[in-house]
Formats: C-alpha cells, structure tokens, sequence
C-alpha cells in the first residue's frame, strides 16, 4: 500500500494527479513580493505543486483570480463573537480565516474548566483550525468576583491537547513586574513554550521585566509610538481591528514590508453583524491597502508572520509542502474571497454538515439576585465625583471628576454633560455584591442597557438613565439566562439571549446577526451616539485596562490597581 507520504511526493512530482488542482489563476507569492501565474495542486490537506502546470483528478478553473495563503485570526475570544465555536466556523471561514487563534478566558471566568472543555472538544470538530491559548489569568484580578479560580494545577492536563498552544494573555502585568506568586507559578511552567502579552501602555523598564518573563506577543498597542518600542524589545505586535477595539488606523505607520515579519492581525473580537456589514480580516486588510499601505506587507501580517509567530509551521505560505489553507480572491486591493480551502477541502456548506455537534455547557450560570431601582442610588457626597470617561473605539476609559448634582441624600445624573448612571452585580451566585457609579460618553438620553457579557468576570454591568429601568433590565437577564437586555420607558424594546455561560446564543449566527440588528436599533431609540453600545457596556468592568473601570466591588483605579 502506497504511503501518505509516497502519495505527496507521486502527486507532487506529477507521476500521479493531484487530488485537486487550481488551474489558470495566479498566485501571491510572500517571499519576493511576485505575482506568479501557475497552477496550485493539492493532495489530501497540502500544496503539492506551484510554479508549474498540473493535472488534477478534480480541475478548479480560477481564470483571472488570485490565490492568497489562508488569513490567521491571532487573538479573539469566540466568545465575544456571541455564538459558540461551530457557528463561528460557519460565519467566518468563508471570509478566509482558516486559523483561528482563541482564548476561551470569558466562559472560563464564569464556569472553569469546564469552558475550556467545550472550546478544546469542539475544536476537534470545526472545519476551520481553531487552536486554543489556556487562560491564564482565572480570575483576572483580585478587584472583581468571577465564577471560577484556575490556578496552575487546573491547567496543566491541557497542556498537551493536540490544539493548544500555550498560555493565553497575561493581563495581570502589575502582578508579573511585582512578583505575585499566582503569576510566577503559571509563567514558570509555561517557559519556554508560548506565552501571549497583555500590556497596554506599559513602556520603559517595567515592559523590560514583563518581557523578561518570557512573554513574547502584545495586541493591546494603541500607538505607534508604544507598537515600536515593543518591536525593538523582541515583541510580535497583533494589530487589532474589532468591534470595539479599533487600532490599525492607528498602527499603520508601522505595518511595513520591513517590520511585517513581526507583526500580524487580530479581531479581538468582531460580532457577526459587524462581520456581515464589514468582514473580518478581510476587511483590515481592504482598509490597510486602501490607506496606502504595501500589500506584501500585510498580506505577510495575515498569514506566514501570524504563523511564525505562534509556531504554526505549517502554513502562510502558497509552497509545496504547506498546508492546502488557500483563499481565491478577486484582487489585492478587494480582498473578496471568493473560494476558500480549509485544510485541503473546499469551504461549501455540505463540508460543515460533516461535523459532529458539541453539547452546549453553563445554561444556568446567572445566580444574580434580583433588584430594585432604590439599589441603584448613589448616596450625596460632597466635592468632585470620579466617572468614567469612555473614548469611542477604545477599550481604555478615562479617569475624570466632576461636581455632580445632588436631589437630597443623592447624587444625580447630568444628561447636560452626558454623565449617567452605571452598576455592577455579582452573578455567580458567590456574594450578591452591587456597585454604582457614573458614565460619560454614551448618549443615552433615557431607559437603560444591561449585559452579563461583562469582561473579564462577566457580572451583570448595566447603564442607564432610569433606576427603574435599569433595575427592569437586570432582572430581565436572570429570566433569558444571560445575554443582551434594552428598556426604554418600563418596558423591554430588545433583547437577545446568550444562555451559553451567559455569552453565547445557541441559535444559527444568521440569527444571532438578525437580532443584534434590531437591538441596536433600540439602542439607538435610546440616544445612544456610540456605535456598538453593547460591548462598550462590557468592557466598562475590565478592570486590567486603563484608566477607570467599575467591579463588582467598587470603582477601580487601574492606575493604582487599587479600589476607589
């Protein structure tokens, strides 16, 4: 019987057909820059032949197509995306992101290892390459309450699962440069394997000792200026472009042919509305070469660099040898993928109808006792009030002050200046804790927001103008089990249920798109000037992002990393 590897070589030398061959197209080639007209030959899941002519037992005409190296998402959290690990196969993949690189660090805050579990087994099973980092930091601080603690040991077994990588983004930086135990213990059994960075602003000295840790990859830059620093000290910088989290405008002085070695892209994370109207990677790269920037470079950033970079040896590049993870584009310029090749086997529907399906876990993980509007008043204080300044596109909040009016024994909102109300509750179950604070830079000139989608403990976070309505919002939470919850004027205007550990639909994407339309819609009823809302309100309680968040526990000074 011919061997695997005898069957490469006959197919790869022409002694035999291929199993598949792109005939008539051209293709990108990453090393010189060039265009090469060639045919493409693949055998079972690898490139057997370029730079030459083919015959295929099946034959693809792509006349007047381009063929690019399948796009790597390097860091996101499927979780964010709002839909579990099949139906973001099933969503993104035909967008040409045939590697995805995952932190399931939101469904392990909330249900431990048990997240993980289901991330790892369905990983088995989707057509796209879904590769895990293990969460490092379970809970992230010490300043929130989550729904699980993972120390080292409840790593460990996964440490050799055929998809994981290695240890997932070390958020806690104030806890390396200090020497926290915790922190040393997971670094310590993960040297020398991947460890990815989290550490955003963090320059001088200090990014020395983090770095010293072995810690190697960074996707929190929000400047040029810091993006280089981090470059010249050996780290690999992921620009990233989400939902939320918007940056390649910012970092594209640095995505040039001569740096694109040490960088790559990211999502972190993109929900499927924003993937229909925009895409994915795809659409960075569109919105880089329209803004003038080489496609060598980065087309290098969404495929061999992002390999290199992960150890993913395999793939990025259109050679013999590599792995068949292939897109069929119009151009350059578009980026439209037209084809897709996971893996050697062509993206259509009938391919994902061969996965074995994964049962879904934490449908019952919001505990959260219910509340009234009198839990969220903020008692009157004299002097200036601190609030949380939020920056659209951003993740990092500024730490602003303000006289506040008072009504009474209260303090009040001031739809003037757009400072409104904000909460945290526990959902876990653990200890019913209830903070309260003020927000500027949402708009809202009435009802209220609610999310148990809240990073990185995922507790209720809910915005508002109205106690009543906020307090109609949280409680709504506990009855769908978790998701996405607009009130406007006593009454629910739009919803959506993420019963998933709180985080995830377990309907189709098409459908989780469709409702997150109409959500945002009554978000926007609601004066709302931002333009996804729903994940502002779940990042306002990550308290490892600079400068002002709010916990369950209290306002928390990231500066300080310390309670207010």
């Amino acid at each position: 019987m011919t061997s695997r590897l005898e069957t490469l070589i006959d197919q790869g030398t022409g002694r035999e057909p291929a199993d598949i061959v792109l005939k008539g197209g051209r293709f990108f080639d990453l090393v010189t820059g060039e265009i090469v007209a060639s045919d493409i030959a693949i055998c079972r899941d690898r490139i057997v032949g370029t730079c030459g002519s083919y015959k295929g037992k099946e034959e693809i005409d792509i006349s007047g197509r381009l063929v690019v190296p399948g796009f790597i998402d390097t860091h996101l959290h499927i979780e964010s995306s709002l839909v579990t690990p099949h139906e973001f196969d099933r969503c993104v993949l035909p967008y040409g992101v045939t590697t995805a690189i995952c932190d399931p660090h939101e469904i392990a805050n909330v249900i431990g290892t048990e997240g993980i579990r289901f991330f790892l087994d369905s990983s088995l099973e989707t057509i796209m390459d879904i590769r895990v980092q293990l969460s490092s930091c379970v809970p992230a601080t010490h300043l929130e309450t989550a729904g699980a603690d993972l120390p080292i040991e409840e790593l460990l077994p996964f440490r050799d699962h055929p998809k994981v990588i290695g240890l997932a983004e070390f958020m806690n930086f104030p806890g390396v440069i200090h020497k926290d135990p915790v922190c040393l213990a997971k670094l310590d059994a993960f040297y020398g394997d991947h460890i990815d960075g989290h550490a955003p602003l963090l320059r001088g000295n200090d990014l020395n000792g983090y770095l010293s840790a072995g810690i190697r990859t960074e996707h929190e830059c929000t400047t040029a200026e810091e993006a280089l620093e981090k470059i010249r000290k050996g780290m690999h910088i992921l620009v990233r472009e989400g939902s939320v989290s918007k940056d390649l405008h910012a970092l594209m002085p640095i995505i040039t042919e001569r740096l694109s070695p040490f960088l790559a892209l990211c999502t972190d994370d993109r929900n499927p509305l924003d993937i229909a109207e925009q895409g994915h990677l795809d659409y960075m790269i569109r919105t880089a070469i329209a803004n003038g920037i080489e496609p060598l470079a980065i087309y290098r950033a969404a495929s061999i660099s992002a390999a290199r970079a992960f150890g993913l040896r395999d793939r990025g590049l259109v050679a013999p040898g590599w792995r068949a993870d292939l897109v069929v584009i119009d151009s350059l310029r578009n980026c439209k993928a037209e084809m897709v090749f996971s893996a050697g086997r062509k993206v259509t529907d009938e391919l994902f109808a061969t996965r074995k399906p994964v049962a879904a876990v934490g449908l019952d993980s919001v505990k959260a006792r219910p509340v009234e509007a009198a839990h969220f008043v903020v008692p009157a204080t004299q002097g200036e009030t601190s609030v949380i300044g939020v920056l659209p596109g951003k993740i990092i909040t500024e730490h602003r002050r303000y006289e506040l009016p008072s009504f009474g024994n209260e303090t009040g909102i001031d739809l003037d200046r757009d400072i409104i109300k904000v909460a945290v509750i526990e959902r876990h179950g653990k200890n019913g804790n209830h903070a309260n604070g003020f927000v500027q830079g949402f708009g809202l000139k009435k009802g209220a927001i609610a999310s148990t989608v809240g990073h990185d403990s995922h507790n209720i976070c809910v915005v508002g103008v109205d106690e009543e309505d906020m307090a109609l919002a949280a409680n709504r939470l506990g009855e769908i089990h978790g998701g996405f919850v607009v009130v406007e004027d006593g009454r629910v205007t739009g919803e959506i249920a993420l019963p998933i550990a709180g985080l995830m639909s377990l309907e189709p994407y098409e459908t989780v798109r469709d409702t997150l339309h109409d959500l945002r819609k009554a978000a926007y009823a609601l004066g709302t000037t931002l333009q996804e809302p729903f994940l502002q309100v779940a990042f306002l309680p990550l308290p490892v992002i600079p400068h002002l968040k709010i916990s369950d526990m209290g306002l928390v000074d990231v500066d300080r990393f310390a309670l207010i």
